[in-house]
């Protein structure tokens, strides 16, 4: 008698059966479908039925349980991936797999590729998803360059799960681009543009990310270093237009992101936009009689020109803040001013127009050159402030205007406004993909590789955002939490001699209350792989 176990597909079926011989033929007879019972009975009778001969000295030998890895915040990654589709898309394949195990280690501890490959000493990858094949650090390197060839394909199938039909398919679309600098000079991305990281003298990538309208991304795509945001903009229009019925979309992209071409490319396509105008701008529309800086208040106003139309408001905090930046900076000028003047007290041989000179260069550096002068006095200079150009440029401070072609039958202004706002969820997304999960620094050298990086975390970031959500009122990070499951490992039953398989405790209270949020179990055990995963380097990256 035995226990026959056969799993296809996520279903588990047991059946005890017998085995007999009949006219010289073995051949076997159900007895009983079993698969109704709980895990932990089904392997209670299989050992017992393994030993049946001498079952009193296995009740005699003494049970000994051995911490193994841990198994409870992968699991839980698992499952969200799973709910999220993510598993689905990435495929069952050894690359497929391979590329889960990398999206897993970013959201567990982030790090390089050989830090993913340690990571299986501490965690139950392998076995969560069921990796038989050997793997070390070359293989996750190979794994980015398919990630980068397949990327396209992943989306569209991550779409399709997240949006089945017309009635779900999100109608507004956020989009804004970021940079990350690299380490080292030969990625073949690199170039040197216009830095958000604050890193003087390090080459960079621009990345653009396209999110829905509850911030959760859709796409995310790597440009050149040196690609001006709107050069990234058409395709994502090409992305929207492929991969959803764009009748009704509109896309929201900041001021320095949708501009008069991009505009028209919109409307060509017969979108809408929601957009921001510079204070050049806003300038030109009072000169024409379009607006009046009476409209900018507190409260939202609008006005419409034609098919346009303009948002208008003035932000108190806003406007305070860049009057304390604009006073700052003038003291800081002021004091760099006496420090050059000092000092040419002290050094006659000094000269006046080199301070000067420096002078000038931190005034500029200051962006302050547009109502500030240096004038002579004597052998000295002094900073000048012109009282009505401040007062002109101090017009506009806390002012902004939103500028949309959607109609007021669709929006009305105060829902533009906050659509436009809803921007920070993508500026959120970045900061958490930067610093979180370690977007940066980049250390791959390689276009597709770059790629993959940056695709993996996306990827990591859905998970993340997930996890917020289900554990936003625990009162802790989804750091802390997955912390607190990795307390959470596999046992190994054993006596003297003899393996009694492997099991899962129950959880603490705290990781309890973790899963019951998501609403999810552990499961009561979990099958040993033997699966080589070791640090083996070759060749460069």
């Amino acid at each position: 008698m035995y226990v026959d176990s056969c799993k296809t597909g996520k279903y588990t079926r047991h059946l005890l059966r017998e085995s007999f011989r009949e006219g010289g033929k073995v051949k076997h007879r159900t007895i009983l479908n079993i698969s109704h019972l709980p895990d932990e009975e089904i392997n209670a009778l299989k050992l017992a039925l393994k030993h049946k001969q001498n079952l009193q000295s296995l009740i005699d030998q003494k049970v000994e349980a051995t911490q193994g890895k841990s198994v409870g915040s992968v699991w839980v990654i698992d499952q969200i991936a799973k709910e999220l589709g993510i598993k689905k898309a990435l495929g069952n394949t050894d690359a497929g797999k391979l590329a889960l195990y990398q999206v897993y280690a970013r959201v567990l501890e982030q790090g390089s590729r050989l830090s993913a490959i340690r990571l299986n000493k501490i965690h139950s990858l392998t076995e969560v998803l069921s990796i038989t094949k050997d793997f070390n650090e070359n293989h996750l390197y190979e794994n980015l360059n398919w990630l980068a060839e397949n990327q396209n394909t992943i989306e569209e199938k991550l779409i399709r799960s997240h949006y089945k039909d017309s009635d779900t398919q999100p109608q507004l679309f956020l989009y804004d681009v970021t940079s990350s600098y690299l380490e080292g000079e030969h990625n073949e991305l690199s170039a040197f543009g216009y830095n958000r990281d604050g890193k003087k003298n390090k080459k960079q990538i621009v990345i653009g990310l396209l999110c829905d309208q509850d911030g959760c991304p859709v796409s995310i795509e790597v440009f050149p270093g040196n690609t001006n945001d709107t050069k990234t903009f058409s395709n994502q229009l090409v992305k929207i237009c492929k991969r959803f019925e764009s009748k009704g979309i509109t896309l929201v992209g900041d001021r320095g992101m949708i501009k008069g071409p991009q505009i028209e490319e919109i409307e060509q396509k017969e979108l809408t936009y929601i957009t921001a105008i510079t204070n050049q701008q806003i300038q030109t529309l009072e000169k024409n009689g379009i607006i009046q800086m009476e409209l900018f208040e507190e409260v939202l106003s609008e006005i419409e020109d034609g098919d346009i139309r303009y948002i208008l408001r003035r932000n108190p905090v806003r406007e305070q803040e860049i009057q304390k930046s604009r006073q700052s900076k003038l003291e800081a000028l002021q004091d760099f001013v006496e420090k050059q003047i000092t000092y040419l007290k002290y050094h006659p041989r000094a000269r006046t127009e080199t301070a000067k000179n420096k002078v000038q260069e931190y005034l500029e550096k200051l962006s302050l050159e547009s109502f500030v002068d240096l004038e002579e006095d004597g052998n000295y200079f002094q900073i000048v402030i012109d009282s009505e150009k401040l007062e002109a440029i101090s017009r506009f401070d806390g002012c902004y205007a939103i500028k949309t072609n959607v109609s007021k039958d669709l929006a009305d202004k105060e829902q533009i406004h906050g659509r436009y706002k809803d921007l920070s969820k993508v500026e959120s997304a970045f900061r958490t993909c930067k610093s979180n999960l370690e977007l940066r620094p980049i250390h791959v050298r390689k276009e597709d590789r770059t790629k993959g990086h940056v695709f993996i975390v996306m990827l990591a970031y859905q998970i993340v955002r997930r996890l917020e959500h289900y554990w936003k009122d625990l009162d802790l990070t989804v750091k802390e939490g997955l912390s607190s499951l990795q307390s959470i490992c596999i046992h190994e039953l054993h006596t003297k001699n003899t393996s009694l398989g492997y099991s899962i405790p129950k959880p603490s209270s705290l990781n309890k209350e973790l899963l019951d949020a998501i609403g999810i179990k552990l499961p009561t055990q979990l099958k040993s792989t033997k699966t080589g995963v070791s640090t083996k380097k070759h060749n460069a990256i």
